[in-house]
């Protein structure tokens, strides 16, 4: 991946990959609520800015509980993200069991109209990311 950073902060690095034209998200520590909420937000400003249809967010190395921003995302933020235009959501799961919770409740109940995928790997989701 040949990576800029857009976004650095203690929780999540943000990307553009300009060879692949997509979001590259790397969360880190543990998160809550509002760092989630944060994050998703300022993901949705650089992907108007950057005009990306794909993310590839990256929980490898997070940990922590976030069910209540995972059902705002699939509730809310998920809606906003298509209205943005994106399309394709690659998401790695954390080797932790609680943040895996909080993804999958996010993942499963949202509506919203993109295709998410999630993974154990980072190179299994970047490699079906590259084919949409």
């Amino acid at each position: 991946m040949a990576l800029q950073t857009l976004y650095d902060a203690p929780t999540l690095t943000i990307s553009y990959d300009h060879v692949n034209n997509w979001l590259y998200l790397d969360w880190h520590g543990a998160l809550d609520d509002e760092s989630v909420m944060a994050g998703a937000l300022k993901l949705l400003e650089l992907l108007k800015q950057e005009n990306c249809r794909k993310v590839l967010n990256d929980n490898t190395h997070i940990t922590g509980l976030w069910a209540d921003a995972a059902q705002w995302g699939s509730d809310v933020f998920f809606p906003m993200l298509h209205e943005a235009g994106c399309r394709y959501f690659s998401w790695v799961y954390s080797p932790e069991r609680y943040s895996q919770l909080s993804a999958q409740l996010a993942v499963e109940h949202t509506t919203a109209g993109i295709t998410i995928m999630t993974f154990q790997t980072l190179d299994t989701a970047a490699e079906w990311l590259q084919r949409m």
